[in-house]
C-alpha cells in the first residue's frame, strides 16, 4: 500500500450468483443479523466508510458503527451531486460527512449540502487517486468501501484495493436487471494472478471470504 492513500478494504454481500440486490423497489437483505454485527465491528475499526452515490440513493444507508464507539467519517462519490439532504447518510449519527463530486457539479452540491457535509471537487471525471489522496491527507488511514458495484469495479480494476471481504448468501437472484458485485473490466487479479484467501468463516447461513490483494498482510 503506498503512503499517499489509505488502506482500502472492500466489503460486499452477494447472492450465490453474484448479485448485490434484486430489481424490486425493496432492498434485498443478503446478510444475516450476525453478519451485520460483524460489519459494524469492522466499521468501528476504520477511519472512514465510503459508498457510491447510487447506494446512498437506492439503499438509504446510515453507515453507523456500534452506538458506544467513535463513528468513522462517512464518504460518498458522485458525478452529479444529486443527493437528498434528508437521506440517512446525512442525518443519522454523529461524525463528519465528505462528498467527492465531479467539478461541474461541485458548486451546486456545496449549496445543496451546506451545513451537512464537506464537498470536495474531485476532478472531471472524478479521479480515484485524487479522492484517496485527499482522504489520506485528512487522516484516513483505513478506508472501508461498501459499494456499490460500480465503485468496487473501478477500485479493483485500478489496483487500488488491499483487502476484500465477500459474503455469499445461499440463494440465487437470476435477474439480469439487478446490480452485480462487479461489472466488466480488466482486473489485475485474473486467473494468472490470484488474490490470496486469508480466511473463511461461517456466520449463520452465509459464508465470509476474506481475500488479501498485493502487499496486504
Amino acid at each position: 500500500m503506498p503512503g499517499d492513500r489509505p488502506y482500502v478494504l472492500l466489503s460486499a454481500a452477494m447472492s450465490a450468483d453474484g448479485y448485490l440486490d434484486d430489481a424490486s423497489p425493496e432492498r434485498l437483505i443478503l446478510s444475516t443479523p450476525g453478519d451485520l454485527d460483524r460489519v459494524r465491528e469492522v466499521r468501528a475499526g476504520c477511519d472512514a466508510i465510503l459508498v457510491g452515490a447510487s447506494t446512498v440513493r437506492r439503499d438509504n444507508p446510515s453507515l453507523t458503527a456500534g452506538e458506544s464507539v467513535r463513528q468513522p467519517r462517512r464518504v460518498t462519490v458522485t458525478a452529479t451531486g444529486d443527493l437528498d439532504p434528508a437521506s440517512r447518510f446525512f442525518t443519522v449519527g454523529a461524525g463528519e460527512r465528505l462528498v467527492y463530486v465531479a467539478s461541474p457539479a461541485a458548486q451546486r452540491a456545496r449549496e445543496r449540502l451546506s451545513g451537512l457535509a464537506t464537498v470536495v471537487d474531485a476532478g472531471s471525471p472524478v479521479a480515484w487517486p485524487t479522492v484517496l489522496a485527499d482522504l489520506r491527507g485528512r487522516g484516513v488511514v483505513r478506508l472501508m468501501v461498501e459499494g456499490g458495484g460500480t465503485v468496487h469495479t473501478q477500485l479493483l480494476t485500478a489496483g487500488l484495493a488491499d483487502e476484500l471481504h465477500l459474503v455469499v448468501a445461499p440463494f440465487f437472484v437470476g435477474d439480469p436487471r439487478a446490480p452485480r458485485f462487479v461489472g466488466p473490466g480488466v482486473f489485475p487479479h485474473g486467473k494468472d494472478h490470484r488474490m490470496r484467501l486469508a480466511d473463511v468463516s461461517r456466520i449463520d447461513d452465509v459464508v465470509l471470504l476474506r481475500y488479501l490483494l498485493d502487499g496486504a498482510e
